[in-house]
């Protein structure tokens, strides 16, 4: 006998096993159920209760005693009848809720990342700033490292004339032992805040925000960037930057 038929209606084996044993023994109280079917004497109460709700087992009560009997195997058709008109009816309702639903996931924090490699990628991943911040919105560069190879230097100059163009501002901070001349000199661009951080905090990691996303970036011993998309998060590091901005030095 295939019973797989009988699990995928929705019976577990604990109840195909009790139903097989009462069918062949009729009208029985426990005893013989458990010793036919092999459960456990502390769960066929429950099997027997859960084998009724679904209209397959039945009882009687002799001498104060119960009986436990098998309904006709074409019952099983009925419960299968029912337990699909009771699915085709939810279906219904959780279409009607799937906007409710759709509204919720709309309303839960977006998360996303993305990992760019060498030095091509960290501009790649910048300048997916000027694909989202509109003309007046502000990024934020935090724990930028007092050395810089002189190719990156060349790109944040060309990179600051593409931010004027498009009237996106910038605040940065530099680590505490960057030489006073170099955010100096950034100060001469439009929009452009520079500062030196008055925190003796020096990591190999630099820290753009913006928007709903986060920049971690690294230069040396390997180039790499993660792009983290999450309010949460670039809410985090805003916050960090807003305390250390107050602190920092104007050049």
């Amino acid at each position: 006998m295939n019973i797989e038929l009988l699990k995928e209606s929705g019976l577990t084996d604990g109840e195909i096993k009790v139903y097989l044993a009462m069918l062949e023994l009729g009208s029985t109280t426990t005893g013989p159920i458990i010793d036919r079917s092999g459960i456990a004497r502390s769960i066929i109460y429950n099997i027997l209760e859960r084998l009724i709700e679904k209209g397959l087992v039945s009882f009687i009560i002799k001498d104060k005693t119960k009986y436990f009997q098998a309904s006709q195997p074409k019952k099983i058709i009925d419960y299968i009848d029912e337990k699909e008109k009771k699915l085709a009816d939810n279906r219904d309702k959780i279409i009607e809720m799937l906007p409710q639903l759709e509204m919720l996931q709309k309303l839960a924090p977006e998360s996303e990342a993305r990992m760019y490699f060498g030095f091509k990628g960290i501009r790649t991943a910048h300048e997916r700033i000027y694909e989202v911040l509109k003309k007046g919105e502000c990024f934020y560069w935090l724990g930028i490292p007092a050395y810089q190879p002189n190719e990156q230097h060349i790109y944040w100059k060309k990179d600051h004339a593409v931010r004027v163009k498009k009237g996106i501002k910038i605040k940065v901070l530099f680590n505490y032992d960057t030489d006073a001349s170099i955010p100096k000199q950034r100060n001469t661009y439009k929009d452009c805040e520079a500062r030196i951080m008055k925190t003796k905090i020096k990591t190999p990691a630099a820290f753009v925000t913006y928007k709903d996303t986060t920049l971690i970036v690294l230069q040396s011993p390997n180039e790499i960037a993660i792009e983290i998309k999450n309010q949460d998060v670039h809410d985090s590091f805003k916050a960090y930057f807003d305390e250390f901005w107050k602190q920092s030095i104007k050049p």
